[in-house]
């Protein structure tokens, strides 16, 4: 029973590290119960922990609860020795439902008992635990101490994820204390390290510190190419923590991009913003957003008419039917987004058509990946 216990759980920890929660969570529950049957109390906390993972990034905060409150029965009703284990489950269950205070003394617990026990890797996991409470706490000294004390033990173990977590830790304490500089150079070395695992979401954690960091140091183009790559990367239904931490800075990009511009077509939420104007409501005018977005994807270019009809119309140009037609559109089009319909500055008319002046700055905003695996 043991054997496919150790098989469930090595299956669902795959999953889980990609970020593919709907495959992992049943795995880690099966192999959380089987090992609770076998009494591997140890083994069943460790699936715990995964599955506390997954619904911390969901935002599952009963499921959350419940753990907590049924790990506590367990404990008393199987009379089971309160290992380092156990302590620091209880930290990880008090930490993701905003109990800071009583994190702290579930992960000094931990601590102690790791310590009691020799257990390197109980007393590290204990110790990155106490860091991030610190750091929750605006303790940074005392965070950046705990940092030091664990990286000493990981200079001599393998324990590359414990490695990973204590970078993006140590980054977003240094963060904190706008100490930018150096937590770069904190996550350039985690991200070298990363490469070597298949630890899909802490890829994507420190991805979003790389971007985060370059926001804050005014590299507002590059954060926004590390930012993107991780919100493309993760499912926002399973990681609703990540994507909304991800999407609060890029939608800051975003807004001040659409301030620099004259004229900003969104693929994604079909909506266009003006300058002068704001938002523009096109009330479900389909044919004005196509019209639109070809002149924007394409500024400067002359469109005959014959090319607007089977572009935006999809019909074979007639003239007798479609020039008034399209006469008629653009001028529709042009009393939606010219700030003064009489000085047009966007839809220009030549000689054998119409294009969008090449001197407006204008975008069109690409569709934001929804984060498919």
């Amino acid at each position: 029973m043991t054997i496919q216990a150790d098989r469930l759980y090595e299956i669902g920890k795959l999953y889980c590290d990609r970020g593919d929660y709907s495959l992992a969570l049943p795995n880690l529950v099966d192999a959380a119960a089987s090992f609770l049957n076998d009494k591997k109390f140890d083994y069943y906390l460790k699936s715990l922990q995964a599955i506390l993972r997954i619904h911390a990034q969901r935002e599952e905060h009963e499921e959350i609860n419940r753990i907590k409150e049924n790990l506590h029965d367990l404990v008393i009703r199987e009379s089971i020795d309160l290992s380092s284990k156990t302590f620091y489950t209880l930290g990880v269950c008090a930490n993701y439902k905003g109990q800071v205070d009583s994190s702290v003394d579930y992960f000094r617990r931990a601590l102690e008992l790791g310590l009691k026990a020799n257990s390197q890797e109980d007393m590290c996991n204990a110790i990155l635990g106490l860091s991030i409470c610190y750091r929750q706490q605006k303790r940074y000294d005392e965070a950046l101490k705990e940092i030091y004390n664990l990286n000493i033990f990981l200079q001599v173990l393998n324990l590359t994820e414990l490695k990973i977590a204590s970078a993006n830790s140590n980054a977003r304490i240094l963060m904190d204390l706008k100490k930018y500089d150096q937590a770069l150079d904190v996550l350039w070395v985690a991200y070298d390290e990363i490469k070597h695992t298949k630890e899909l979401i802490g890829a994507v954690a420190i991805l979003q510190n790389i971007g985060t960091v370059l926001f804050e140091l005014g590299q507002k183009d590059a954060a926004k190419i590390y930012l993107n790559l991780a919100a493309k990367t993760i499912n926002p239904a399973d990681n609703k923590l990540f994507y909304r931490s991800l999407t609060k800075y890029l939608d800051q990009i975003d807004a001040n991009e659409s301030t620099a511009s004259d004229l900003v077509f969104d693929l994604e939420k079909h909506s266009v913003i003006e300058k002068n104007l704001g938002s523009i409501d096109f009330k479900n005018q389909f044919i004005l957003l196509d019209l639109l977005k070809l002149f924007i994807g394409n500024q400067g270019q002359i469109f005959s008419k014959e090319y607007l009809v089977e572009q935006v119309w999809k019909q074979n140009y007639d003239p007798a039917i479609h020039d008034n037609k399209i006469y008629v559109t653009i001028k529709r089009l042009r009393k939606l987004i010219e700030p003064d319909y009489d000085k047009p500055k966007y839809i220009f008319r030549a000689k054998n058509g119409y294009y969008l002046n090449k001197t407006a700055k204008v975008e069109l905003k690409e569709v934001r990946a929804e984060g498919a695996l």
